[in-house]
């Protein structure tokens, strides 16, 4: 295992879309959301355990996480659970990972990854990601992973490339040619139909050196905050320079800031059984069906001429349900939501209004 790959395990939103399972005070990586015993984190921890030193896997959150990180990552120390004072998207949240590494390890090479995502084929991820690290630390590119769609998906971004520009052993590394935001049916039916087009994962490669230059030129503003902390990182004095930075820090993401706008991006064509779990439906597709094509997650729950849901209870709680068609229901704690599937994008705005009537303990 080469002690320069480094991984940085983003672990800090909130995901509203899979309320009310994933609260403020428990987000959904932290849930046992698939309901086999084990949060979306600790896969996602234990998956690149194979990958990376342990020692070399920071974990960066909310500061409101630190404990839950601690309780769930066996033998993860305090100098790797990175804490951010206040959310300011992706960009912030990775050149403060790059200064820290940096001061530690200068020759290091680092996976980017949301802490959230379901890899169902594991053993091709795991070749995946050594690839990629050795293609970065042999060549000055930036590097993010594409998924081959499946079909058109409106949830996702994508990623055009140049199949005629093609690198790496297996001839999976490709020149970028552009980043599309989340586009229209009609679009993405296009995109896929061409071949020319791959899912953005959110997963990301690069040396720190790369990084650092890609920051310096196109999110200075960024980079400078955080470079005047060098010397800083890793000591006593961190948290305080950190909590003064995230003051100022704008809120950009390093997909708008940097890669749409560098011009040494490359990506990685990949299918390793890869869903990013943004919402209810993308859980259902994903999951084993019953004879009647419900997703239940609950020990007791019971259903007559009911198709097509995704259920979740707990499992001390007997529920029957008769008559619903393609619903979401989910039970958890003091709140109860019931929702068609093809009306979850509102879920966010179900959130807004339940605090606003009800309160905080709710969301």
């Amino acid at each position: 295992m080469d002690k320069n790959f480094y991984c940085i395990i983003m672990a800090g939103g909130v995901g509203a879309r899979f309320w009310p399972m994933s609260r403020s005070h428990t987000p959904k990586q932290f849930i046992d959301i698939l309901g086999d015993g084990e949060s979306l984190i600790q896969k996602t921890y234990r998956r690149f355990q194979e990958i990376c030193p342990k020692e070399n896997i920071y974990i960066i959150t909310n500061k409101a996480y630190a404990q839950l990180v601690k309780e769930q990552l066996d033998g993860i120390q305090d100098e790797q659970v990175v804490l951010e004072p206040a959310r300011r998207n992706t960009a912030p949240c990775i050149a403060y990972a790059t200064y820290k590494i940096k001061e530690k390890n200068p020759n290091a090479v680092m996976v980017v990854a949301p802490s959230d995502h379901l890899i169902l084929k594991e053993d091709i991820f795991k070749d995946v990601i050594i690839n990629g690290l050795n293609f970065v630390k042999e060549n000055d590119k930036l590097l993010t992973i594409g998924i081959r769609p499946s079909c058109p998906n409106t949830g996702y971004g994508y990623i055009q490339y140049n199949e005629e520009r093609s690198y790496g052993n297996d001839g999976s590394i490709y020149d970028v040619k552009i980043f599309t935001e989340k586009p229209e049916l009609e679009v993405a039916r296009q995109f896929v139909e061409s071949g020319e087009f791959l899912w953005n994962a959110g997963i990301f490669m690069w040396s720190i050196k790369e990084i650092e230059k890609a920051f310096e030129k196109y999110l200075p503003e960024v980079n400078d905050l955080f470079k005047q902390g060098e010397g800083l990182y890793n000591t006593e004095s961190e948290p305080t320079f950190i909590k003064a930075t995230y003051l100022v820090c704008k809120n950009i993401s390093i997909d708008y800031g940097v890669m749409e706008k560098a011009d040494n991006v490359c990506v990685y064509a990949a299918d390793f059984g890869w869903s990013d779990l943004g919402t209810w439906g993308s859980l259902y597709e994903i999951s084993s069906k019953d004879e009647h094509n419900n997703v239940v997650v609950g020990s007791r729950v019971k259903t007559y001429n009911t198709n097509g849901c995704i259920i979740n209870a707990p499992c001390e709680k007997a529920i029957v349900i008769q008559g619903m068609e393609d619903y979401i229901i989910v039970d958890n704690d003091n709140v109860l939501l019931i929702c068609k599937k093809e009306n979850e994008q509102q879920i966010r705005q179900y959130v807004n209004d339940v605090e606003l009537d009800y309160g905080e303990k709710y969301i």
